[in-house]
């Protein structure tokens, strides 16, 4: 049985692709700070999967932790999803994204080059496209000039991903997502941000509880369809999954290169209005949503190509923006 480290395991994304690897039969352990999550998610995993997961609450900016966890922890491959992700944070705190995104990720690969390990997947973003030139996004289009510090510690997070696989024979996948939405079908996990969420469908699903007295729509005046910025949102269990068949193909040794990168999406852009609309309609409620200025950052639009990721890692998504909509619905319902 393969030992597989999820860092940032009890996030979002980690804890759903925590439940896939334990489906597909992986034994995992996972690394998190809790900074932006509880302990309780480890036991809505291990109550969704009937297994636990070694849990270590290690912050992976202080290098002596990271070099004793691996001193004591036999590893064959690791998912890094632990960042700090908020685009608009990012802008007013550039030198704590950049320590904890850029320095956890030198740690990491400094213990693989160190004890000659191998399977690494990155948690990446299709912000490293910047504004794209053409849509859908190909994995052939450049990565432009950042528009935000977050989607710049991607870029340079891949950039030494990429000169460290190379020079260490250290197989590496990024992932370069788009925007991962909804909740676990049992809905024991889903997305929970702490404070004030920073991402649109929390903020959505917070209003419609009432916990939230309005939405934000941060512009309607971009060249779109409806003047709303543009969006892939892909289903969190598509995108756990995604993660499954990266790490098969590294551990069958079926990549072509010692670096590859792959856009993670639906290959559908939905506008912001259209996210409302859809949300009021599965779930049969009405949004209290105003628009305000654009929020510095944001592109216009952004949506994938998926043809490449769908044939090399022979996986594509089941679940559609209704389906996710609805279950993030259950989600927030459920945290009342």
């Amino acid at each position: 049985m393969k030992r597989i480290l999820v860092t940032g395991g009890l996030g979002f994304i980690g804890s759903h692709t925590v439940v896939e690897l334990q489906n597909e039969g992986f034994e995992v352990v996972i690394i998190d700070d809790l900074s932006n999550t509880t302990l309780s998610v480890l036991d809505n995993i291990t109550e969704i999967t009937g297994i636990k997961p070694d849990f270590h609450q290690i912050d992976l900016r202080v290098k002596n932790d990271v070099k004793h966890f691996f001193d004591t922890n036999k590893v064959d491959g690791i998912i890094h999803f632990a960042a700090y992700k908020a685009v608009g944070e990012s802008m007013g705190k550039p030198l704590e994204y950049y320590e904890n995104n850029i320095g956890s990720l030198v740690y990491l690969l400094q213990e693989m080059r160190d004890r000659n390990l191998d399977n690494f997947i990155f948690s990446s973003s299709c912000t490293v496209y910047g504004q794209a030139d053409e849509l859908p996004i190909t994995e052939n289009a450049p990565v432009k000039a950042a528009e935000s510090v977050y989607g710049n510690t991607k870029q340079v997070g891949e950039e030494i991903i990429r000169d460290a696989s190379n020079a260490h024979n250290i197989n590496t996948i990024a992932l370069r997502y788009f925007n991962p939405v909804g909740a676990h079908p049992s809905i024991k996990i889903g997305e929970l941000p702490l404070g004030v969420p920073q991402n649109l469908i929390p903020f959505i699903t917070q209003t419609a509880a009432g916990i939230r007295e309005q939405l934000s729509v941060f512009g309607d005046d971009y060249p779109t369809e409806d003047g709303t910025a543009v969006r892939d949102y892909i289903h969190v269990v598509d995108l756990a999954k995604a993660h499954i068949a990266a790490l098969n193909r590294l551990i069958d040794k079926k990549n072509k290169k010692a670096f590859e990168y792959f856009n993670i999406g639906t290959g559908t852009g939905s506008s912001v209005l259209e996210v409302i609309e859809t949300f009021e309609k599965v779930n049969n409620l009405k949004l209290n949503y105003k628009i305000v200025d654009r929020r510095e950052g944001d592109v216009v639009a952004a949506y994938a190509d998926t043809t490449i990721a769908n044939k090399e890692l022979n996986w594509k998504t089941e679940k559609n923006l209704a389906d996710a909509l609805e279950s993030a619905w259950k989600w927030q319902q459920k945290q009342a």
